[in-house]
This record gives C-alpha cells, sequence and structure tokens, in this order.
C-alpha cells in the first residue's frame, strides 16, 4: 500500500464521524501524490503525513451564558489549533448550530496552505461554537461571547494564536470577544483580526476575501480573453463574502442576480440591488426573503436551488459541500463557463 493511501486509511479510522475532514484530507493527499511517491521512503521515515493531518491541540470547553428569559444555556465551544510551524495560528471563528469538531478541523487543516500562500509566517487554525447568532437578542450575543472569550483567552494572544471571523462572527461579534479579551488580560493587542476601525482594525478588511475572489475570477476570465464585464453572475450565501463579491463583481461590469441564505434564495432578473441586501444582512440581521417583499419583480425560493438558475459565471460563498456533481451538470448545462469558491471547499469533490 502507498504511503498516501496508508495515512488515509490512518485519518478515517483515527476520527470516525468526521466525513468533512476525511475529504479535506483526501483531497490534499491526493493532489500531493505524486511528489509524495516519488520521495515515499523518506517521507515515511519522517512521519511526514502523519505529522500534516494531526491537529497540534484541540481545545474543547463549555459556554454556559444567561438568555433574555434569565435561563441558562450552554454550548460548546472549540479551537483547533492545527499547525503553528511556520508562526503563530490563524484562522476564523464560526458560530453555527452545525459546527462540531470534524467541520473545525477540516477548516483548520485547510487554513494552514491557505496561509503558507499568502508568504506570511502564519499557521493555521479554526475554531468556534454550536451557538446560533440568528434570532438572538444583542445582550445575548454580547453574553455568550463574554462567556465564549472567558474560557478562550487562556489559548490565544498576539504570538500564539489570532483568531478571526468566519460564518456567524462579524464586527459585532469580534467587539465582544475583544472587548472580554482585554478585560480579561489588560491587554491592548492584536489578538483578534476584524475588528473595527476604531480600534486597531485594518481597511477594507471587510471587503478583503469577496473582493480577493472576484480579482482571480477576473483573472481567469482575462486568461480566456474575456472579463467579467456584461456577465451574469450567480453567488450563493448572503454574508460578508458574498456581499463583498457582489459588490466588486458589479463595480467590474457584471450582473448579479442571485444570493442566498441557509433557508433559501432570491432571484432579481434585473440585477441584485445591494443597497436593499446590506440593509438587510448588515443592519437588520433578517434573513434573504426579506428582499423579495421589499423589490418588486425580485422572487423567493425556499431551499436548495440557487444553481439551476441560468449564469455565464458561479461563486460559491455560502459554505462546505453546497455544489454537487449535479449543481456543476446544471451550470454547465445553462452555460455557466466559471465557477470560482468563495467558501471554504464548496464544491464536493
Amino acid at each position: 500500500m502507498s504511503y498516501v493511501s496508508e495515512v488515509m486509511e490512518r485519518v478515517i479510522a483515527k476520527n470516525p464521524g468526521e466525513p468533512e475532514f476525511h475529504q479535506a484530507v483526501k483531497e490534499v493527499l491526493d493532489s500531493l501524490a505524486l511528489v509524495i511517491d516519488a520521495h515515499e521512503e523518506e517521507y515515511r521515515s519522517i512521519g511526514l503525513l502523519e505529522r500534516l493531518t494531526e491537529p497540534e491541540r484541540i481545545i474543547s470547553f463549555r459556554v454556559p451564558w444567561v438568555d433574555d428569559q434569565g435561563r441558562v444555556q450552554v454550548n460548546r465551544g472549540y479551537r483547533v489549533q492545527f499547525n503553528s510551524a511556520i508562526g503563530p495560528y490563524k484562522g476564523g471563528l464560526r458560530f453555527h448550530p452545525t459546527v462540531n469538531q470534524g467541520i473545525l478541523k477540516f477548516l483548520g487543516f485547510e487554513q494552514v496552505f491557505k496561509n503558507s500562500l499568502t508568504g506570511l509566517p502564519i499557521g493555521g487554525g479554526k475554531g468556534g461554537a454550536d451557538f446560533d447568532p440568528k434570532g438572538k437578542s444583542e445582550r445575548e450575543v454580547m453574553a455568550f461571547c463574554q462567556s465564549f472569550m472567558t474560557e478562550l483567552y487562556k489559548y490565544v494572544g498576539a504570538d500564539q494564536d489570532v483568531p478571526a471571523g468566519d460564518i456567524g462572527v462579524g464586527g459585532r461579534e469580534i467587539g465582544y470577544l475583544y472587548g472580554q479579551y482585554k478585560r480579561i488580560t489588560g491587554l491592548y493587542e492584536g489578538v483578534l483580526t476584524g475588528k473595527g476601525l476604531t480600534y486597531g482594525g485594518s481597511l477594507a478588511r471587510t471587503q478583503a476575501t469577496g473582493y480577493g475572489l472576484v480579482y482571480i475570477t477576473e483573472e481567469m476570465l482575462n486568461h480566456k480573453g474575456e472579463s467579467l464585464a456584461g456577465k451574469t453572475v450567480v453567488i450563493s450565501g448572503s454574508g460578508n463574502v458574498a456581499i463583498y463579491a457582489a459588490e466588486k463583481a458589479a463595480e467590474l461590469g457584471a450582473k448579479i442576480v442571485a444570493l442566498s441564505d441557509s433557508n433559501g434564495y432570491i432571484y432579481d432578473a434585473s440585477g441584485i440591488r445591494l443597497d436593499v441586501v446590506k440593509e438587510i444582512k448588515e443592519v437588520r440581521r433578517g434573513r434573504i426573503r426579506e428582499y423579495a417583499e421589499e423589490v418588486s419583480g425580485s422572487v423567493y425560493t425556499e431551499g436548495r436551488g440557487i444553481w439551476t438558475i441560468p449564469c455565464d459565471v458561479a461563486l460559491p460563498c455560502a459554505t462546505q459541500n453546497e455544489l454537487h456533481l449535479e449543481d456543476a451538470e446544471t451550470l454547465v448545462k445553462n452555460g455557466c463557463t466559471c465557477v470560482a469558491e468563495g467558501a471554504n471547499m464548496p464544491s464536493t469533490t
């Protein structure tokens, strides 16, 4: 058995019930197989792949907090510190009911490679909790964030581990987390990225992921002698990545006709009005269906199906494994020639 196959078998056996982690490891190992096979004995002797696929540390902890009815709620928090070979752990925090250790391991594993590609000395990690900020009051979100950081602060720091935001963790949550970190440690340091500009944040941090996705999409199209100008674009999601991918794509002359959230998707043949989406999502923290209630001519559809909308370019920006084989076949049949991924592992193998 090859070294790659051997390690893959071991990963599946040692990490049962974690399909997303198995998937991410398999994708990376399959892509490395040519190199690994050429130096198999050398890499096997130093346990290279074993060290690559085993996190350095996983912290799991209880997060108790009190809701607006005075009831104590208990969630589970995590931080997966995957690899610090080239620098402090770096990666987002995700607050979503689906969060579990396997999903965070897959995200942390991918983060190692994403960060190394920047050329900066940054390691990889990921964290979060099975807490759902949707439908919670400001006070409840603050109470949860403060309780979460009361445990997490022991394991993070400017030169140790620097979390950021992810699904369910935006500027508001980062602010509450940072305030609690500063309150406990007495340190005013860059322990979290995604902070507000008034207390140490970076310009264009909010837009960076979505804009970056569109820049690379434009380069892909340029390589074929095309551009985004005049193209019809479908984007899944309506969070940070999706909104600013839509903004930049529109700036470059594309027409964005669809966005989604976890409940369903909107279609606006005349082009999505981003000012309305930003008001719903960034100010009111509402659901995407509200767009159809406010913009005449637009249609809201419950459930999956956004990839059935004809388009030239598809940008999956929501979550992992959202674009399946049948979706890819439908996109091609409807004339789509370019797919660029804004979310983490949004396409199945």
